[in-house]
């Protein structure tokens, strides 16, 4: 490839940079210090409550922030220092939680004494009770939050908190509070480990009928520690006792401190979501990992995508989420995965598809059980992945967040952008999520017009008018006539929209796309050249 071709190249890819900036970013918090490891979750009951956390560095002085939306994230309020006494004993990995009470909670590693510990404010975060002691061990890590939000369940507003203790046999524990936090029950075990292997990194989900799911990563006994197992657990009495699978999933990690090319800490450690919409998956379970040199996942770090449509009684195989081009050489990490309010199943993570050398946010989203996916990227700008001093081995953070509510997705993840790690966000109306309106303008007729830039590679816009509102499908099909992708499947209002297309995984070729109504249809051509 000459210099020319080389340079028109790499101006498209900026312009696309520039042209995909359909969600701005902002900054929760800003401030001074390093803030890293964003969860966010929203009020059960109020969807316009949201409570975001972060692992926070000032130097010697380590904390959790404390980020408050009341106003579905347009406005937020907080601090980059939880109040609990005593605060010399605030470490880190912070646990947000919201009750059915709306009552914050936050669990905490702490520092001036080992342990697992947790606070509440019962006036949105404005002032936190003492630290309560959950646990007092020199190894414990990694707090999984979670709430039983379902009304018709016998536990309905018990909340949860599992995590690792790092002795044989490297297990995970759990507690549970009955009463908005102001005590917590005795640790009880969830499971001894998968032979040899160690347990690392739970994650908790609680189904519509009060049934809780802890899930995590077993990993091979001897560094890097890589996850080779994800087990699952289950307790249909509130978590008082467990029915467990240790060796549940097969999956191979990536856990590392020296994660190429950037020198970083990573993990594989597992999430999970349940689909508790009341719609046609209610139920539905979803559990997301990165994977590597296992099918589905390629060569390079993928996000793998396991479900149970029976309660978790059977796991399907692994579909490849992530839609660049397998074995590219790029890097999917970190996943944090949501069922939003119309049970559409989405993911972010970090992504290095565009340039090598640092990363982007992206979202995947399925409206299908996770079945297919499209690709969207979040992130307005990247930045290159590195480590904290002071905090460990290669250590930037181990997850970026995310939840939902009024029709919208709120992810949170960190990056220096501004030379400091921060938590940065994003509010995304999954209801016309890929769907850029154009302007005020209400056209007179339909009209779909011819893709740009055409011939593309590997993304291209599609533009489209709508005269008045209507149901609208626009899909893509290959030469042969075999569906490839829809685009676009709502009602619209009037108006003129852009969709992006992604041809990342699709061979070069002639594709068609289609624009469909109750009263028109269009059709056009468009090449993606490789």
């Amino acid at each position: 490839m000459n210099f020319r071709a080389s340079l028109i190249i790499l101006i498209l890819i900026l312009t696309f940079q520039k042209i995909y900036t359909q969600y701005p970013n902002f900054r929760l918090f800003p401030s001074s210090i390093h803030q890293i490891e964003p969860t966010i979750v929203r009020n059960p009951v109020n969807q316009q409550i949201l409570f975001a956390s972060a692992f926070t560095i000032n130097g010697a002085v380590l904390s959790e922030g404390v980020y408050v939306s009341t106003n579905g994230g347009l406005n937020w309020i907080g601090t980059d220092v939880n109040s609990g006494i005593p605060t010399q004993n605030h470490g880190g990995d912070p646990g947000p939680i919201i009750d059915k009470n709306g009552v914050f909670l936050l669990t905490h590693i702490g520092y001036s004494q080992a342990g697992m510990f947790a606070n509440y404010s019962t006036n949105l975060g404005t002032n936190w009770s003492n630290n309560y002691t959950i646990y007092t061990a020199n190894d414990v890590d990694k707090g999984a939050p979670g709430t039983d939000n379902a009304s018709a369940s016998p536990y309905y507003g018990r909340s949860y908190l599992a995590f690792t203790v790092f002795s044989p046999p490297f297990r995970i524990v759990l507690s549970y509070t009955t009463n908005s936090g102001i005590s917590w029950s005795s640790v009880v075990n969830v499971n001894n480990s998968c032979g040899s292997n160690r347990s690392y990194g739970p994650s908790i989900g609680v189904t519509p009928n009060g049934t809780v799911y802890v899930i995590w990563a077993a990993t091979t006994p001897s560094s890097p520690f890589t996850e080779d197992k994800i087990g699952i657990a289950n307790s249909t009495n509130g978590g008082v006792n467990w029915n467990v699978n240790e060796c549940a999933i097969d999956c191979n990690g990536i856990r590392t401190t020296t994660f190429s090319p950037w020198g970083i800490r990573v993990n594989s450690n597992p999430v999970i979501d349940i689909d508790k919409t009341g719609g046609p998956r209610n139920g539905w379970m979803y559990i997301a990992i990165t994977n590597k040199n296992l099918a589905p996942a390629g060569s390079d770090p993928d996000i793998v995508l396991h479900r149970s449509t029976d309660n978790g009684t059977t796991w399907s195989p692994g579909t490849r989420v992530n839609q660049d081009s397998i074995n590219n050489g790029r890097n999917q990490f970190f996943p944090a995965i949501r069922v939003d309010e119309n049970g559409g199943v989405n993911i972010i993570y970090y992504d290095n598809r565009i340039f090598s050398d640092s990363a982007d946010v992206y979202l995947s989203r399925s409206d299908n059980g996770g079945f297919s996916w499209n690709d969207y990227r979040i992130s307005d700008r990247r930045f290159i992945p590195k480590s904290l001093t002071g905090v460990g081995q290669g250590n930037m953070g181990d997850n970026i967040g995310l939840t939902s509510g009024n029709g919208n997705l709120y992810p949170v993840w960190m990056s220096d952008y501004t030379g400091k790690f921060q938590i940065w966000s994003a509010i995304i109306n999954y209801t016309t999520i890929g769907i850029n309106k154009i302007g005020s303008d209400v056209p007179k007729s339909y009209t779909l017009n011819q893709n740009y830039p055409n011939p593309f590679n590997p993304e291209t816009i599609i533009k489209f008018e709508v005269p008045k509102s209507d149901y609208l499908k626009i899909v893509v099909y290959d030469i042969s006539g075999k569906e490839i992708r829809t685009l676009v499947d709502q009602q619209i209002n009037a108006g003129i929209y852009e969709v992006k297309f992604d041809g990342s995984n699709l061979a070069s070729g002639m594709y068609f796309y289609k624009l469909i109504s109750e009263s028109y249809s269009e059709t056009r051509k468009m090449v993606l050249v490789k």
